[in-house]
């Protein structure tokens, strides 16, 4: 069927121009080799480059010296090496943060939940406003594998996310899952040269509306310099500010 891209949104319609994002690729298969889910991370990496924004994917399994730990440089904690400094660098500087990886024993991959737990260790250091670092970022995830699990991983990951203090956008996950046990998976040729998923309307659908979501809430919040800073600052409530709480020993 041909594609019909006569309502696609013309380049310059929408101004997305400096805002920037990262992609997390959590595949257990170490560059050059092929990943599933970095097929589907070109997607909405393709969308978003169409509209000015800087995209950056980084495979966390290239990376071996991302130590494991629960401090944000764990070179302070007996650890000889730690990559994790540097690329929380890159973090802070982005406005959209995808987390995208393969499903395995239905769960995310060990890859991705090292990112979800680097990110954790830095969760306790302040903006310039005294809110949570994280405050004024969007989430999203981008999941793939032949097994059953899709939202139960975008259930862990947009939990984490948000739980860190990034804002999650309405449908800001998408995936693709073949049939239950080995077989094609995302991106894999078949028999008569096509694709494996790629004319999958849903997974299709639901990547190009995530992408589109996280753009539009980044802008906002973005345009707004972020979460406003009243009643969600932790420098102010350590200070002795309440906000209006009322402990209700004494109501």
């Amino acid at each position: 069927m041909m594609q019909d891209n006569s309502r696609a949104a013309q380049p310059g319609a929408y101004d997305f121009s400096g805002l920037k994002a990262i992609f997390f690729n959590g595949t257990l298969t170490k560059s050059p080799g092929s990943s599933h889910t970095g097929r589907l991370i070109k997607i909405s990496q393709g969308i978003m480059q169409k509209h000015s924004i800087k995209t950056e994917v980084i495979r966390t399994i290239d990376h071996p010296d991302i130590a494991t730990g629960v401090w944000p440089d764990m070179r302070e904690h007996g650890w000889p090496k730690d990559e994790w400094p540097g690329i929380f660098k890159r973090v802070m500087d982005a406005d959209i943060l995808v987390l995208a990886g393969p499903i395995w024993l239905g769960d995310n991959s060990s890859q991705t939940k090292k990112v979800i737990e680097r990110l954790y260790a830095c969760s306790s250091i302040l903006n310039d406003q005294g809110q949570y670092a994280f405050y004024g970022k969007v989430g999203g995830c981008l999941i793939t594998g032949n097994e059953d699990g899709i939202k139960h991983c975008a259930m862990d990951v947009l939990y984490s996310l948000q739980h860190l203090g990034c804002t999650i956008p309405p449908q800001a996950d998408a995936g693709w899952i073949g049939e239950a046990g080995p077989g094609l998976s995302y991106g894999d040729e078949r028999d008569d040269g096509s694709r494996e998923g790629f004319d999958n309307d849903f997974t299709n659908r639901n990547t190009t509306f995530m992408t589109w979501n996280l753009m539009h809430l980044a802008k906002i919040l973005n345009g707004q310099g972020g979460i406003p800073a009243h009643g969600n600052q932790r420098s102010k409530w350590d200070g002795g500010a309440r906000f209006d709480f009322v402990n209700p020993e004494y109501r």
